[in-house]
């Protein structure tokens, strides 16, 4: 007999919830980080977790945080799943939801995760594709709340590449209030569909030069320079990257207070300089623990019925 499914929600992009939902999504994870929640909602359940892109943060994130809630995690690499041999997806959405009470996919195409969604009866959390990442966009902004305050009127700096992390700065400014500017070199933008909606909203603006971005920020960010799947294009990105790196002197331009995020795994020299990195307005390591939080928070809420 297949399991009960009630209806469910799915966590695609950060739109998916409502700005009011989002913000009570980060004020329970708030609750979670400082040790204010300890309820069991995922008692007797289990998540799915397919990795088609392998990630440390992710997967440990997500496992911890599933147990933590008194639930189960079990993680499905290319390996352990027919999608590599060539299954098609709605055929293992429709056997991996009467196992299991939700599932998280980190996948290359956005696509993938949708028809994920169409097909599984259970809650679907997109754990990163190369359009989105939404899960760490939240954490990033509960590490902003955690160290600045609310971050409706706050001004983040994008700086380097237009890929999935800028994708979703650009939906997460225009749905929650604060200003985004994002400095991309020439060629490599956001995705058109995003940038122009975010654009529209008037949250966010495109410049070239690193230091108009940076200047008076409260958050610098950036990310490596050639995500999974581009490292053979690493010598070219080198090049167009070369000066939208985060260094001492672009911080310096930042507001007095303004603190440095990056998703990791970081490549000191490149994207970013060890001296920031490691330096006192670098939370990284804050944003890297604060996935857990967040992630705890959104499996609370899909698969826990905690309510918002």
């Amino acid at each position: 007999m297949s399991l009960p499914h009630p209806p469910h929600r799915d966590f695609l992009n950060i739109a998916d919830f409502s700005s009011a939902e989002t913000f009570a999504l980060l004020a329970l994870a708030e609750r979670m980080r400082v040790g204010q929640y300890s309820k069991k909602p995922l008692a007797g359940k289990a998540l799915a977790m397919i990795f088609m892109k392998s990630s440390t943060r992710t997967r440990v994130s997500f496992e911890v945080g599933a147990t933590q809630l008194g639930g189960t995690a079990h993680f499905l690499s290319p390996r352990d799943v027919q999608l590599g041999r060539g299954e098609p997806i709605a055929d293992t959405a429709r056997v991996l939801d009467r196992y299991v009470h939700g599932i998280m996919i980190r996948t290359f195409a956005h696509a993938d995760v949708e028809t994920l969604a169409t097909y599984a009866k259970v809650p679907i959390i997109n754990g990163l594709t190369d359009l989105s990442h939404p899960c760490q966009i939240l954490a990033d902004i509960l590490t902003i709340q955690q160290h600045l305050g609310d971050v409706r009127g706050k001004t983040v700096a994008w700086i380097g590449d237009g890929n999935n992390m800028a994708n979703s700065w650009i939906e997460a400014a225009a749905h929650l209030g604060f200003t985004l500017r994002l400095a991309c070199p020439e060629g490599y933008d956001p995705d058109p569909r995003m940038l122009q909606a975010g654009l529209a909203s008037g949250r966010v603006h495109l410049l070239r030069d690193p230091r108009e971005a940076a200047a008076g920020a409260d958050v610098v960010t950036t990310d490596v320079w050639a995500s999974m799947g581009q490292e053979d294009e690493h010598a070219k990105r080198a090049l167009a990257f070369a000066l939208y790196q985060v260094d001492a002197p672009l911080m310096a331009l930042a507001a007095s207070h303004a603190i440095f995020l990056h998703c990791l795994p970081a490549h000191r020299g490149e994207e970013v300089t060890a001296d920031v990195i490691d330096g006192p307005q670098s939370m990284v390591w804050d944003e890297a623990e604060n996935r857990l939080h967040l992630q705890k928070a959104i499996m609370a809420v899909l698969m826990g019925n905690e309510p918002l």
